[in-house]
């Protein structure tokens, strides 16, 4: 079995491509991502390429199966250029998975396409994905679900199967998810639970987590395996304010939401930070997950629970872990996270920056 990976060298796609090199069923992967990696995978080569202007089709021909990975959370102050990316990127791998005759396609959706939860009872995967309108990633996630309903629609012969994961941590992925959700103003150093005495968060803080070689897994089970259609991803437990006061070993504190919302806002148009506070809205209402069904139909387990995940995120963070590939390299931002600067916080993609000025 020959398996495309679009992104392959992000938090997910690189544990994709090592589940998958270290199935008997997977012959060779082909991953594709805008910056080529250093780094060596057994039945693994790579490609260079954009989802928005190359040829994806001519990558395509001869594959049993695209996982399609390739997504841009940043510039969150260019929704065109995230747009264009996510939105108009994800129809032309369809068309190019269609165009070369692809008899199977994983798609990485979210619990972001969801539509916002009325209560904390977990949602099958026939909840509405509409998503929450005004946030960028999760419009754009809720698009490429209405794009795969019409393109299963025309192509039935081609299998299409959509996990919608919670967050997912893995502890090499640290510094590109410091860069993307955090910013360069974060001290890794202090990232230490033995310094927060008090954990200021708010009442509706509610999600889950999942370890990104769990993700792996259920995309490779998803790729060898004769099934179609949705499947949550998450793993136990819950996440809520007690749950985190535990892990961190502190008080929680609770802080009126009107006021975080207000000082994100503020901090994300003076450039501090990389995330908007739509994103913040939408975070607060995205539903709970059942599982059920990925137990059941896809086989699978988490090795890990979210606590683990979670654990692996702040010790990366604290350790400056990293994964040698472009994104998700530590000094990915530049000396002193320069380039973190000069894109603007959320203006550009620092590692573009970066790459562009060393060519």
């Amino acid at each position: 079995m020959r398996v495309v990976v679009l992104g392959a060298t992000g938090n997910v796609g690189t544990a994709v491509v090592e589940s998958l090199a270290a199935d008997p069923a997977v012959t060779s992967i082909l991953g594709v991502a805008r910056r080529l990696p250093n780094r060596h995978v057994a039945k693994t080569e790579w490609a260079s390429a954009d989802v928005r202007t190359d040829d994806l089709a001519a990558l395509f021909q001869g594959a049993d199966a695209v996982v399609h990975l390739a997504w841009l959370i940043q510039p969150t102050h260019r929704p065109d250029v995230t747009w264009a990316a996510n939105a108009i990127g994800s129809a032309r791998v369809l068309d190019a998975v269609a165009a070369a005759g692809v008899p199977a396609l994983a798609y990485a959706s979210s619990v972001g396409a969801y539509s916002p939860r009325r209560d904390d009872r977990p949602v099958t995967e026939s909840w509405p994905t509409d998503g929450w309108p005004e946030a960028g990633y999760m419009r754009e996630k809720a698009y490429v679900e209405r794009l795969l309903d019409t393109f299963e629609q025309r192509y039935p012969a081609c299998r299409v199967v959509r996990l919608r994961p919670g967050f997912i941590f893995q502890r090499g992925a640290a510094s590109g998810q410091r860069r993307l959700f955090a910013g360069p103003l974060l001290p890794n150093r202090l990232v230490r639970p033995e310094l927060l005495p008090v954990l200021p968060l708010v009442r509706e803080l509610l999600f889950q987590v999942v370890h990104a070689d769990d993700v792996a897994d259920a995309f490779r089970l998803a790729v060898t395996r004769p099934v179609s259609g949705p499947f949550n991803i998450a793993a136990e437990p819950l996440l809520d304010p007690a749950r985190l006061g535990e892990l961190f070993d502190a008080r929680p504190a609770r802080l009126p939401t009107k006021l975080v919302r207000t000082a994100l806002a503020a901090a994300w148009h003076l450039r501090l930070i990389p995330v908007p506070p739509q994103l913040f809205d939408g975070f607060l209402r995205i539903p709970v997950l059942d599982t059920t069904r990925a137990h059941i139909d896809l086989g699978w387990q988490p090795r890990f629970s979210s606590l683990d995940a979670l654990r692996e995120l702040v010790d990366g963070l604290r350790t400056y872990a990293a994964i040698d590939t472009p994104p998700l390299a530590r000094h990915a931002g530049g000396p002193l996270r320069i380039h973190e600067f000069t894109s603007g916080v959320g203006g550009a993609d620092p590692v573009d920056l970066a790459t562009s000025r060393r060519s």
